[in-house]
């Protein structure tokens, strides 16, 4: 016997399809949804993990920048007393210096030769004064130049000039006032070792 179907069955094969393929539509886009869902995730993670990194660096970098701060205004401190320092040093070498060159100018300076004015610029000094002869202008110079505090006289001008009805030579000379390094350099006298 001869079995006919009278029954839809393309119809119905149709409609399996098409429930297979909303099915199969839903289950991609509920997969697409998930996979998207899983993506966004991650990524807002990652940012929120960047933006917690980054705020804090910026704290850390904002307590760099006072410690910075603090450390250039510890080294202007520090700048500023290394110079008062060092002009407090200067002002205690300098101190002595006056001491030595009138305490020289008085064992140096020979009968005959008086001194008009004695001028200190740093280390040199002018002198103008009187002299009887120019040989005692010249035993001057030669004192200086032997003199462990004084050196590198020289005769910037000589002229005859009458002082008090007397003829006496004014003289100009110039010298350099030394910096000895140690005592033990200059015996008793002044003199150089």
């Amino acid at each position: 016997m001869i079995r006919i179907n009278l029954l839809p069955y393309r119809e119905e094969r149709r409609r399996a399809k098409q429930i297979q393929f909303i099915t199969l539509s839903a289950l991609s886009l509920l997969l697409g949804v998930l996979v998207w869902g899983l993506v966004h995730a991650a990524i807002s993670t990652q940012i929120d993990y960047q933006e917690r990194r980054n705020a804090y660096l910026q704290e850390e970098t904002a307590i760099l920048d006072k410690q910075i701060a603090e450390i250039r205004k510890l080294r202007e401190q520090t700048k500023s007393l290394l110079e008062r320092k060092d002009a407090v040093e200067k002002l205690q070498s300098d101190r002595s210096q006056v001491v030595h060159l009138l305490d020289q100018m008085l064992r140096i300076l020979p009968e005959g030769v008086y001194i008009k004015t004695l001028k200190q610029n740093g280390d040199a000094i002018n002198l103008v004064g009187y002299a009887q002869s120019n040989a005692r202008i010249s035993t001057l110079m030669r004192a200086v130049e032997d003199s462990a505090w004084l050196e590198a006289p020289a005769l910037v001008e000589i002229h005859a000039a009458t002082a008090e009805g007397v003829r006496l030579s004014e003289f100009t000379l110039t010298f350099k006032l030394t910096k000895l390094q140690g005592v033990d350099a200059v015996n008793s006298d002044g003199v150089r070792n």
